[in-house]
């Protein structure tokens, strides 16, 4: 079956919902009218681009460009992730901490995907390169900016008792454990949530594209649950990686809590 072309007029129906929701926010006083408005319109632009960017990409399928392409994702992840926090370390190195972190997590399990299980030839493939570490990538990007930003602002609200703790003679360790197990909780568990949901109460995506572009459903499926497990396992291990790395750097070699090093957001 061919794929049905939406027309402008379609678009246009589609983005009149969102009006009428940033109406309805209007209304309630919510205050959330201008960062849906600004959400929606910037999605469009950067959507509208990125068409763009892949068209040339799927004709001319250079390394140089594809790498090119993913060190812009993932940096712009990176942003992402510190934008997103309330209370963030200070200077490049919080920065640094959330791109390394997507980078050993995301490149890693797409790298391996790639050439391991689908087995694409060659593995920079746009098709599937592309596609794959944005699900990967947006997914991990999410569970780390939760992660962080709840870590950080516990530490700030709990910051008499983990003091108190330390004082006692518990290493940074001791002191900031439920804390950070908590904070690694609740960067899994939008991830973890979304794969028991999966297949009852919601198609996800990709699923959902390939099978509107004519791909049998079982082989959707499969892909699905590739991705699946491919993001689960990206977003956990970059929450304990940007943790730990975090948790490193809120802490001296003396086990004392430097929240001097956070600045908030403005």
């Amino acid at each position: 079956m061919d794929v049905i072309t939406l027309s402008v007029a379609d678009l246009s129906l589609a983005a009149s919902l969102l009006l009428l929701l940033a109406l309805a926010s209007f209304k309630l006083n919510l205050g959330l009218e201008k960062r849906m408005l600004a959400g929606g319109l910037r999605m469009i632009v950067q959507l509208l681009l990125i068409g763009q960017v892949l068209r040339f990409l799927f004709t001319d399928a250079a390394p140089l460009w594809i790498g090119c392409m993913l060190l812009v994702m993932l940096t712009v992840a990176a942003l992402e992730v510190r934008a997103r926090q309330k209370r963030r370390i200070g200077g490049i190195t919080g920065y640094w901490i959330g791109m390394f972190s997507m980078f050993i997590s995301s490149f890693t399990v797409t790298f391996m995907a790639l050439t391991v299980m689908i087995q694409v030839r060659p593995w920079y493939t746009p098709q599937y390169a592309i596609p794959l570490l944005g699900m990967v990538l947006g997914n991990t990007m999410t569970g780390i900016a939760l992660a962080s930003d709840r870590l950080t602002g516990q530490l700030y609200d709990q910051r008499n008792m983990v003091e108190q703790r330390l004082l006692l003679g518990q290493t940074w360790r001791e002191a900031s454990s439920d804390i950070r197990r908590d904070c690694m909780r609740t960067g899994m568990v939008p991830i973890i949530n979304s794969m028991a949901a999966a297949g009852i109460v919601s198609l996800p995506g990709m699923m959902t594209g390939q099978i509107l572009g004519g791909t049998p459903p079982v082989e959707a499926v499969k892909y699905q649950i590739l991705i699946m497990f491919l993001i689960a396992a990206g977003t956990g291990f970059g929450v304990i990686c940007s943790i730990w790395m975090t948790s490193r750097q809120l802490f001296d070699s003396r086990h004392r809590l430097c929240l001097e090093r956070l600045i908030a957001k403005r």
